[in-house]
């Protein structure tokens, strides 16, 4: 208590200028606001749009596209397979070619078709293309969904 009793005038000089300081900021501030009102308003909207263009171009950039896929449960194919002689002989597909179908289907590749059936690559590729030429088709999923239908695959 001592203390302050002895330093109270510099409590008091201290508390006055902190007054004055904070008075002259005050006036400062409220300067810059009055005096560059437009540039903060124009700051403020400019910010708002980019925030906006940002919102917008990632929207207007995504794939309008949707890829769904479609999962189903394909039938069981059991010993009721019976081959269509007839559409067999209309397409004329050797026998041969449909061995390679039937490997088609499976899901093989032309180079696992050619070591399981013991033959070359360009063997394989041979009987592709005729079995493509002889189902009309010109994609290997086309040819397997064609014989499925004309009753030549299970």
């Amino acid at each position: 208590m001592n203390y302050l009793s002895k330093h109270r005038s510099v409590f008091i000089y201290g508390a006055s200028l902190a007054a004055a300081m904070f008075f002259m900021k005050w006036l400062e501030w409220r300067f810059l606001i009055i005096s560059h009102a437009f540039e903060i308003y124009a700051g403020m909207i400019a910010a708002v749009f980019t925030v906006l263009g940002i919102w917008l171009a990632q929207k207007l950039s995504k794939p309008k596209i949707k890829v769904v896929t479609i999962e189903k449960e394909s039938p069981v194919i059991g010993p009721e397979f019976i081959l269509n002689e007839r559409a067999l002989s209309e397409t004329g597909i050797s026998a041969r070619e449909l061995e390679v179908l039937e490997l088609m289907a499976g899901g093989l590749s032309n180079q696992e078709i050619a070591a399981r059936l013991f033959v070359s690559l360009s063997t394989i590729k041979t009987h592709s293309s005729n079995v493509f030429f002889k189902l009309e088709v010109q994609r290997r999923t086309q040819a397997v969904e064609k014989a499925k239908r004309l009753g030549l695959i299970p």
